[in-house]
Formats: C-alpha cells, sequence, structure tokens
C-alpha cells in the first residue's frame, strides 16, 4: 500500500527543504565535531567486545557498565558519571540527584519558574504521594520568568540565602512557551549563582539537549547534569535508562539513592543490554542531527500555511523540541494524528487526549516508537489547554521524519476541508 501524498504537500515539502541548505549545513557540522568527540572517547577508553556481555543477580565487575560511566564523564568533561538502566525515565534520574545533594533543613532553588510537570510530585508542588522532598523537609522555592526569560537579577537576588543548597536549571522548555535555553545562557546562570552562593550546587536538566550543541553545561560551570537514555543519548537504541554527569560527590549521592547507602554505584545488572547503550551512544550525534533537521523542516512547513513557530526555522536551535501553535483544539489534534500516521509502529492507531500519570490536564500524544516514550523517534504531544500548542521531537532519520511531517500536514489540510 503506497503512502498518499498530495501534491500541494509535496510541493510544499519541495520548497521548505530547498529553503534549508544552509540551516542543515550547520547542524552537520555540529554533529561531525559531537561524533568525534564520542570516538575519541571510546578509543581512550579502549572500548572491547567484552564491554557488551551483560550481567546478572548483583552485577559485581561489569566491566562495561563502569567503562560506559567513565566515556560519559570524559565527553561531558566531569569527574564522573552514573549510566543505569534502573532509571525509569528522566525525572526518576532528577529526583534521584536532588534527594542526593539535598538534606532536610535545605532550600531547592528553580532557576527557570516551574520545573516540567513531572518533577512537581516529587518535589512537593503537587501532592502525589507521600516521599516528596517536601515530606523530608526540603524548602521548593523557584524564581519565576519574566517575559518568558530568565530573570537574572531574581536569581542573583533568590540564590543569595545560603540555605539554597541547589539550584535547578531545565534547559528544555518542558511545556511552557519560553525558548530553551543556550548553553552559553546556563553558564551565565552558573556564574551569577556562584558569585552569590559558592557552595550552591547547579544540577541542570539536560533532557532533549544533548548534542544539539558541541559543549554541554558541565563544561561551562554546571555542577552536575541529568539525562534520559530514551532521549538523544540513547541514540534511539538504549532500551530504557538514565544518566548523570558532574561532581563526583553529587554522582555518588544520586548513586546511593538509586540503590541505598553503602552500595552505591557497586550493584547494578545489566541484563545484557550493555551493547545497545554504547551503540547507541556511538550513535547519539548523528540521531539528534537527524532529529534537530526534522524540526526545522516541521518548522518551516508550519510557516508556510501560516502558523506560529518556536523556534522558527532560522533560529539556531538548542535542543530538539519545535512548538507550534495551532489556538484551538481540533487542528492540534488532526496534526497529532497525521504524526501517528506516519509512524512505522502503531501506524494504525488514532491518539486521543487521555489522562497521564503526573499531568494535571488530559494530553495527547503521537508516539509510534520503536522503545516506548522514546522522544527520540519521532513523536509529538500537548497538554490539552490554552494555547493548544504541539511539542514535536524526534527522527531517527531525517527521511522517515520529514514523511512524517508530510502526512501531519496531510491530515490537518484535510480537517479543514
Amino acid at each position: 500500500m503506497a503512502i498518499e501524498i498530495s501534491e500541494r504537500v509535496r510541493t510544499l515539502a519541495h520548497q521548505a527543504q530547498a529553503e534549508l541548505t544552509g540551516q542543515f549545513g550547520q547542524i552537520d557540522a555540529v554533529a561531525e565535531e559531537n561524533v568525534q568527540k564520542v570516538l575519541s572517547a571510546f578509543q581512550k577508553h579502549r572500548v572491547a567486545d567484552a564491554y557488551f556481555a551483560g550481567t546478572t543477580g548483583y552485577g559485581y565487575d561489569d566491566i562495561g557498565r563502569d567503562k560506559l560511566d567513565e566515556i560519559y564523564a570524559d565527553i561531558f568533561g566531569t569527574e564522573d558519571a552514573l549510566v543505569r538502566i534502573g532509571f525509569v525515565n528522566g525525572t526518576h534520574a532528577i529526583t534521584c540527584a536532588l534527594f542526593g545533594a539535598l538534606k532536610p533543613g535545605d532550600v531547592l532553588l528553580s532557576a527557570v519558574g516551574a520545573p516540567y510537570d513531572t518533577l512537581l510530585g516529587a518535589i512537593g508542588v503537587a501532592d502525589k504521594g507521600p516521599g516528596s522532598l517536601k515530606d523530608y523537609g526540603v524548602t521548593y522555592r523557584q524564581v519565576d520568568l519574566k517575559e518568558d526569560r530568565p530573570d537574572l537579577e531574581g536569581l542573583a537576588e533568590a540564590a543569595k540565602d545560603p540555605r539554597v543548597k541547589a539550584v535547578l536549571i531545565q534547559r528544555s522548555k518542558g511545556y511552557s512557551t519560553r525558548a530553551s535555553l543556550s548553553v552559553d545562557e546556563i553558564g551565565e546562570m552558573c556564574r551569577i549563582v556562584k558569585g552569590v552562593n559558592p557552595g550552591a550546587a547547579v544540577l541542570v536538566d539536560n533532557c532533549y539537549g544533548e548534542f544539539v550543541e558541541t559543549r554541554e553545561p558541565t563544561q561551562v560551570g554546571a555542577d552536575l547534569v541529568v539525562g534520559s537514555l530514551i532521549k538523544n543519548p540513547g541514540g534511539g537504541l538504549a532500551p530504557t535508562g538514565g544518566y548523570l554527569a558532574g561532581r563526583r560527590d553529587l554522582v555518588e549521592g544520586a548513586a546511593m539513592r538509586l540503590t541505598c547507602p553503602g552500595i552505591g554505584k557497586e550493584c547494578g545488572s545489566t541484563l545484557g543490554n550493555n551493547r545497545a547503550l554504547y551503540q547507541g551512544l556511538f550513535l547519539a550525534p548523528h540521531t539528534v542531527a537527524q532529529a534537530v533537521k526534522t524540526a526545522v523542516f516541521a518548522a518551516k512547513m508550519m510557516e508556510l500555511l501560516g502558523y506560529r513557530t518556536e523556534p522558527r526555522s532560522d533560529q539556531i536551535r538548542h535542543d530538539i523540541i519545535q512548538m507550534i501553535h495551532f489556538g484551538t483544539p481540533e487542528p492540534l489534534k488532526q496534526f497529532c494524528r497525521g504524526i501517528q500516521f506516519g509512524a512505522p509502529v502503531d501506524s494504525y492507531v488514532t491518539p486521543e487526549p487521555w489522562d497521564m500519570p503526573g499531568y494535571d490536564c488530559q494530553v495527547i500524544m503521537a508516539a509510534g516508537a520503536f522503545i516506548q516514550g522514546a522522544s527520540i523517534e519521532l513523536s509529538c504531544d500537548a497538554p490539552m489547554r490554552e494555547p493548544y500548542t504541539a511539542y514535536l521531537q524526534g527522527g531517527l532519520t531525517y527521511e522517515s521524519g520529514k514523511l512524517g511531517i508530510m502526512l501531519a500536514v496531510e491530515e490537518l489540510l484535510k480537517g479543514q476541508g
């Protein structure tokens, strides 16, 4: 059965791609530099076939697991790293990092407004069950955005309090409408925090941002970065997991939370997954570039149709997420359904808004992925609330991502009659 795409959409796609030559060249240049960085780390640590063997039970003496920690630390320019399939998602990894860095009586400061929805329960801002940071005596504060940008003066003032022991910076926009942060912007925020409170640890939620630029936040002053392996660094092959990279004491604290004090990094069987984690990391810079190209192409297509996009197709990227503002629910749902029709898995399914754990409203999610929930694969989701904005990300290959966008536009145009 041939995939049917109208001549109007094909013409639109040809025009969009023709106007993106310059942007695609810049994306390829970033990928090339990052590939060299990853390959250099693999060679430095003498990656061998023996590293791919899995362990069971306690996971003692898993050389592949331990070497992967060292490779991540090299790539991110840090003292230590923790890469584990035991992290169920990025929220879990960030929560372990926060619990490892904070004690009762400490203050956690969010530097760019409220964090991602799923973290609110872990912090205790929303009551999602027992065991939050709030339950353990950690106070939460946030520096609200100023005109959708970080309030640097407000950050300097809030971070002065000596009880602030951790400052959380979310690199990506989450479900807000602010711009994602560049590595340079994160570096400036790190300098501000360290200037008024040298004892505060700066933790960066790095989800969706790895390998989009040639530097990472830990190379400009962040003490710890945290992310998910089913996003950028897993390269579309990691079946699950998360990572942390940064200061040794912060990594150790998170490891004690993932397992328990006295065990830390020493245990954790890999169950035969090392090969996928290594190969995914090796492919990650290239795969991320494919996802960024897909996002830029989507922005251009929607701009040609008159929709407002953030970032615009001609803007430099700092993560893989593309926002498309629809304004009303129906075109948003039509676009998401088109993305689902373009998926290699579950393409016959029609996504509908539903109640997802950790969110305060219904969410529609188009995700026909080989790895469940993998946002490095082409996916599109949106909270069903104003301004009815779709958050598009991923694309294992640009060619398949482009096709998915064309099918989404096709579905959108059909809905308009």
